[in-house]
């Protein structure tokens, strides 16, 4: 009997597998696995299950598999990723994998540079400890499933666990949320249920203030030895001098990758001449898109450090990275700080909210005033391609809904060139170019463009989705707070839509309650 399977080895990379008999056991395929896709590291599988909607579930025995072909997760021991060398190896065999071509195109000292992560793991992956430490709390847990006495946890042994599962949490994410550190204690005591509290209702509430202590240590020390990954707040902003040559503001929306080290065997001089070369690059008339993908991969932290450390005004940055404002690189270096597809992703999200968006405007509009009973009655006047209006109409509501104030944010010129009166002291905002000179008598929309500080800096989008999702990648690209404006609009599009960090004001919490109602 025949099994074939499509085993997922990372975020990235994918694997189809043929098997001519199915193994007699687990570790048994873990071990053909290892072989086939030369691995190193220590992993457990993880199978999506049909009986539960494709959900990830942990195997245990090969009679668990669907009959025939089944999707295999593999689940790394101690990193959250590959490592460097077996990245290597599985992106030089041929892959059935939809992203394999770009995969293959990253050298393997870009990727170890990157964290891709696009979710926190559930249930946290704890990692295997010192052999004399393993030993010891393997008997505790015999003792403890006979006694339910607890373990005698000693300084030493509290030290090991700590300074790895610190270890193993800023692989994935240097500064988790309350939550993600919780899972991290959860799954440390059901791992090890010896290592219980007593007297604690969940078992692990003192693990989770150890875990987060020891987090902030182990981060102080990674910034003494120079890693500009670990980021701390700007001291400029309570206009104190920092002596420091370079420190960051905390990640707060999501970004796996605020600002990476540089490439290994890379520093600054080198860096600048790859820009350099991208910008020769990107003003010939016939340009090399795949070399322009590479030097824009490699060159991501020295241009993440300029813009987060700097902070340029955005035709500074159009200067020194043009190519970083094409739909194509705009979606590359949304995916570099979130590991998240910017279009794939939001026009899902769109897809699955607009509908209920739409229910709850209707159900509403009394209490919005009469600019949101302007924009559904639009929309119930319309006769041909209703799903891009209904989308148009979704997204024109929602700074209504949530209070925002689009004054200057939804533009449109008095002329079908665009009038600089327009733009003047908008900082961020969305044209709208309509089809005639004068709106007025033809308000039918051609296309959108992004403005950002007063300037276009990419028209010519096909329709308010695609612009806004555009939009919402140069702002992470950028290290643009969001306007205050348009705050709460920014911010449901960052959770909800994105689902993009877990702090959010009252108002998008509510927001989302509704929604998920």
């Amino acid at each position: 009997m025949t099994l074939l399977l499509r085993v997922v080895v990372s975020s990235k990379n994918a694997r189809r597998i043929q098997l001519f008999e199915v193994p007699e056991s687990v570790n048994n395929l873990i071990e053909i696995l290892r072989e086939r896709l030369e691995l190193e590291s220590d992993f457990s599988l993880q199978f999506e299950d049909p009986e539960f909607g494709n959900a990830l579930c942990n195997l245990t025995s090969m009679s668990e598999l669907p009959a025939e072909r089944a999707v295999l997760h593999i689940v790394w021991d101690r990193d959250s990723s590959v490592n460097q060398s077996s990245i290597a190896s599985v992106s030089s065999l041929d892959t059935a994998s939809v992203h394999s071509e770009d995969f293959r195109d990253r050298s393997p000292d870009i990727q170890s540079n990157l964290r891709h992560v696009a979710k926190w793991p559930i249930p946290f992956p704890i990692p295997k400890f010192k052999q004399d430490v393993e030993l010891k709390l393997r008997k505790g847990n015999a003792t403890y499933e006979k006694s339910n006495k607890g373990f005698d946890l000693t300084r030493d042994i509290k030290m090991e666990i700590l300074d790895k599962i610190a270890q193993a949490i800023v692989e994935i994410k240097s500064y988790p949320e309350k939550a993600e550190i919780e899972s991290v204690a959860s799954s440390l005591v059901l791992k090890y249920p010896c290592l219980k509290e007593p007297g604690s209702i969940t078992g692990y509430d003192g693990w989770k203030t150890s875990i987060k202590y020891k987090l902030g240590n182990f981060r102080s020390k990674l910034r003494e030895a120079g890693c500009n990954e670990v980021d701390v707040n700007r001291k400029r902003k309570a206009g104190d001098e920092d002596d420091t040559p370079f420190t960051l503001k905390r990640p707060k929306r999501g970004e796996v990758n605020h600002v990476p080290d540089y490439p290994q065997h890379h520093d600054d001089s080198t860096l600048e001449g790859e820009r350099v070369a991208l910008v020769d690059e990107t003003k010939k008339k016939k340009k090399n898109t795949t070399l322009i993908r590479q030097k824009m991969e490699l060159t991501f932290s020295l241009r993440r450090r300029e813009v987060v450390e700097v902070q340029p005004m955005v035709s500074e940055v159009q200067q020194r990275w043009p190519a970083l404002f094409s739909c194509e690189e705009i979606s590359e270096e949304f995916r570099r700080i979130t590991s998240k597809d910017l279009l794939e992703t939001f026009n899902a999200s769109l897809d699955k909210y607009v509908p209920r968006l739409l229910r709850l405007y209707r159900t509403r509009k009394g209490a919005f005033g009469q600019q949101m009973e302007d924009i559904l009655d639009k929309l119930d006047e319309q006769t041909s391609d209703i799903l891009s209006h209904r989308k148009t109409a979704a997204l024109r509501c929602l700074p209504v809904f949530v209070r925002d104030d689009t004054t200057k944010f939804f533009l449109q010129p008095l002329e079908t060139d665009p009038d600089e009166r327009v733009l003047r002291g908008v900082s961020v905002g969305l044209l709208a170019v309509c089809e005639e000179d004068d709106p007025a008598v033809s308000p039918n929309v051609r296309d959108w463009a992004v403005v950002l500080e007063g300037s276009i800096v990419l028209p010519d989008l096909p329709d308010l989705g695609t612009a806004f999702a555009y939009l919402f990648g140069l702002l992470y690209a950028m290290n643009i707070d969001y306007p205050k404006e348009m705050r709460y609009t920014f911010e449901a599009i960052q959770t909800i839509f994105f689902e993009l960090g877990s702090q959010c004001s009252q108002r998008t919490r509510s927001l989302k309650t509704k929604l998920l109602l």
